[in-house]
């Protein structure tokens, strides 16, 4: 028999979630992550409707130095087709009609069912955008890491390895977003961004995997969405980050200031929206390096809109909780 509360909201759901007055409490998202990735990327419809398929040059027409009466052999470019594929995410949000309409407060109960549905759809979107990989899950896009993962490929000159050897290593990264660097996309034609859309009251059959059935308020949410990298030297990885043996001092294990140095010298210029991310531990090792290494400081704090924007030779730092701090060694 299938168990409701792995899938649907119960009364004890609702009694916890109901403030003494009757009302739905406000909720302290415990759980809630900070993706700023999805808001500094610049988001794009692709050529295809499947993707986007981007035309690079990979090689320069060779001129001839020409002497009187000699010839000159014509010459021309060489270039490639590069094809991304967006992933389609999709989920139900189903609560009991009953439950939602038992204390008359509906909209509310259903809005505090559903908000984590989306809030777990950005999580999703902004952890395939770094970890995202279409050979172990066809149906998802192709993210950053599995791109620039191999110290030997035709790109490794922008993977910066931090020497860490273990299974604790964390990764930096800097991105530069723009439409001829890199960009997340959606399909041809569709539309852009989370989609949710109210299928109202339905029946929902054999509810409790014994044939019976519900009357349930369900949302549909869908987000069509990809990663476009059109020229891989926009974007940099601080690979082998060892997690365990970092210091406030850099005495031993990654030296923070410095591998940012390297990582910006990578690009060939910061024409777009530059950031840098990582994640909270590594940002708060990299405020310490920082303040104990460099006599005058590098990173800068301004009040931007209300909240605190730390900046890295004028670059953002973003924090973004779905870095994984036990990545495999980039070898």
């Amino acid at each position: 028999m299938a168990t409701l509360a792995d899938t649907h909201p119960t009364l004890l759901d609702l009694a916890r979630r109901t403030d003494p007055d009757g009302n739905i409490a406000d909720i302290v998202e415990i759980l809630n992550q900070t993706n700023e990735v999805l808001e500094d990327m610049v988001w794009m419809e692709g050529n295809l409707t499947t993707g986007h398929r981007t035309t690079i040059r990979t090689g320069l027409p060779t001129p001839t130095w020409r002497k009187m009466y000699g010839g000159v052999q014509p010459t021309k470019s060489r270039t490639a087709q590069i094809t991304d594929n967006c992933g389609m995410l999709e989920a139900y949000a189903e609560v009991d009609k009953a439950l939602a309409d038992l204390n008359g407060n509906t909209a509310a109960w259903r809005l505090s069912e559903e908000s984590p549905h989306i809030e777990g759809m950005s999580a999703e979107v902004a952890q395939t955008i770094f970890y995202g990989n279409e050979g172990t899950e066809p149906e998802a896009f192709t993210g950053l890491a599995p791109r620039y993962n191999d110290l030997s490929a035709a790109n490794a000159d922008n993977i910066i390895d931090a020497g860490g050897t273990g299974t604790d290593n964390a990764s930096i990264w800097l991105c530069v977003w723009g439409p001829n660097s890199g960009f997340g996309m959606t399909p041809k034609g569709s539309k852009a961004g989370l989609q949710m859309e109210d299928k109202g009251q339905v029946t929902i059959e054999n509810v409790d995997g014994a044939g019976g059935r519900m009357e349930a308020y369900r949302s549909h949410y869908r987000w069509d969405a990809g990663l476009c990298v059109r020229d891989w030297r926009y974007f940099v990885r601080i690979a082998n980050i060892d997690r365990s043996a970092l210091t406030t001092d850099a005495s031993s294990g990654a030296h923070l200031p410095n591998l940012l140095f390297q990582a910006y010298e990578r690009l060939p210029n910061t024409n777009g929206r530059v950031c840098w991310y990582m994640d909270r531990a590594v940002k708060t090792k990299l405020g310490q390096q920082d303040s104990a290494l460099i006599k005058q400081s590098t990173l800068t704090h301004e009040n931007t809109g209300g909240r605190v924007v730390t900046s890295w030779l004028g670059i953002p730092i973003r924090r973004s909780d779905v870095l994984s701090p036990d990545e495999a060694r980039v070898v």
